[in-house]
């Protein structure tokens, strides 16, 4: 019976729209849809048992003008990551350098030079406005680039060795993120795994005995990115494999994953080959990511021997997996950078954030300490590691200074949850019981921002 009651109390959507509290908060179609939902979500709550006193019209208001925000917030949004994690998937990767952003900005407000050539007047290729770049880069006699590594791996496995064995060592069966993993992209390819060595050991001979000249189609080493295999190990090497492959007339494939374009040796991180080195090595095709290392737009990149190259570009799958205009554009512009490593190393945020000096970092902690003053003991300086993410030298630790936040008034995930509904919103992390925030991965200009918020955050009374 009470439930019936609160029924019949439910305002039509008509009355609840004409409340002067909604007048002119959104157009009436959205103002409706949203009183639509308010009410129903009532109706719901009331039949389940939930909601057994109905909300008064000034409550019924706010939810309204609650639900009109959540449906005018888009899901895809900025977000301040200062977990200390560089390359952190969950939060979109490498961001882009301010001229690349300008050069993606450009192109999306209008038409563009994507597949014509301005200067014959005649229709052009969209491989041309990275392919010059990446040969310079890499020392490949020819590039195509699609939407992901994993599609690079597909587009080249397919096109060339669908129907045949490809060689891999066992300690090479690599699985990115989502469960994607080497085997199940061969298959997909329409090539035969052959699975050589041991997980810890793998030798030239072992891709010797497994060679056989009516089934091997080529042979492929995957670059554990994302894993290190440590102890009693062997692996073969990039040059021993190029000279296998070319004693035998198979091409050799190499998927390197993170991909960096300059030696990351200067930044403490040796275990990451470049692409120019893998090349000079004599990989006949070299895949590897955009968003990783590179520093760019999420895309697979493809390099090496023109003959090749040409055979994947004439493929069916390289149209399906081609990559846009926009991605194009950040890109050409990224790769641009790149002519002069100088200037590379300063405007790329994910190179700039890697090279970031222990002083350096010590430095930006102690003045966005500063702007936390009014927390007072609840913020100090502690010394703790980043790490690169994004499946890239999975071992590499980047020591640091962070913020450590232990709140008096309210718990660590309150806190941590009151920080995630800031607009935009600051993703910290967890670690050994306190809230940690990394000046590493935070913008200077967003100082202010978080220090404000963190201080409004702490307060016992609930946002």
């Amino acid at each position: 019976m009470m439930q019936q009651e609160l029924l019949r109390q439910i305002p039509k959507v008509d009355e609840l729209v004409a409340r002067p509290g909604l007048t002119g908060k959104a157009s009436s179609a959205g103002v409706a849809r949203a009183a639509r939902e308010v009410l129903a979500r009532l109706r719901a709550e009331i039949l389940s048992g939930v909601l057994t006193q109905l909300p008064v019209p000034a409550e019924l208001e706010e939810l309204v003008l609650g639900e009109i925000a959540r449906e005018s917030t888009p899901s895809l949004r900025r977000v301040i990551n200062a977990t200390g994690v560089i390359l952190h998937t969950n939060l979109g990767r490498a961001p882009l350098a301010p001229q690349v952003v300008e050069a993606v900005c450009a192109v999306a407000g209008g038409y563009s030079t994507l597949e014509y050539d301005a200067t014959e007047g005649v229709r052009g290729s969209r491989h041309s406005h990275v392919s010059g770049l990446l040969t310079r880069l890499t020392g490949g006699e020819g590039a195509l680039v699609v939407n992901n590594n994993a599609a690079a791996v597909m587009l080249m496995l397919a096109a060339l060795a669908k129907g045949r064995e490809v060689i891999v060592s066992r300690g090479e069966l690599v699985e990115i993120g989502g469960s994607f993993r080497i085997p199940e992209v061969m298959e997909q390819s329409g090539c035969t795994l052959r699975e050589v060595g041991a997980t810890n050991r793998t030798r030239v001979s072992d891709y010797e005995k497994a060679i056989c000249p009516e089934k091997t189609g080529a042979l492929l080493k995957a670059h554990t990115s994302n894993y290190k295999i440590l102890g009693f190990t062997q692996e073969v090497s990039p040059r021993e494999l190029a000279m296998l492959g070319a004693e035998y007339g198979l091409p050799f494939l190499y998927d390197l994953g993170s991909g960096p374009l300059l030696p990351l040796a200067p930044y403490g991180i040796a275990d990451e080959p470049c692409v120019a080195e893998c090349i000079s090595a004599g990989a006949d095709v070299v895949c590897f990511s955009g968003d990783k290392l590179l520093g760019g737009p999420q895309a697979g990149i493809i390099v090496g021997k023109s003959v090749y190259i040409e055979k994947m570009k004439k493929h069916p799958l390289a149209r399906a997996l081609r990559i846009d205009k926009l991605t194009l554009a950040a890109l050409e512009a990224t790769l641009r950078l790149y002519l002069e490593p100088e200037l590379a190393a300063a405007e790329i945020p994910t190179l700039r954030m890697l090279s970031a000096s222990p002083q350096s970092l010590r430095e930006r902690a102690e003045r966005l300490a500063a702007l936390l003053a009014p927390a007072g003991d609840q913020v100090t300086l502690v010394e703790d590691a980043g790490q690169i993410g994004g499946g890239s030298a999975p071992t590499q630790l980047l020591p640091g200074t962070v913020i450590a936040v232990n709140p008096h008034a309210v718990s660590l995930t309150e806190l941590e949850r009151r920080l995630r509904s800031c607009q935009p919103a600051i993703i910290a992390r967890i670690a050994k019981e306190r809230l940690l925030i990394d000046p590493r991965t935070v913008d200077e200009e967003d100082f202010e921002y978080v220090a404000e918020q963190v201080v409004v955050a702490l307060e016992g009374v609930k946002q």
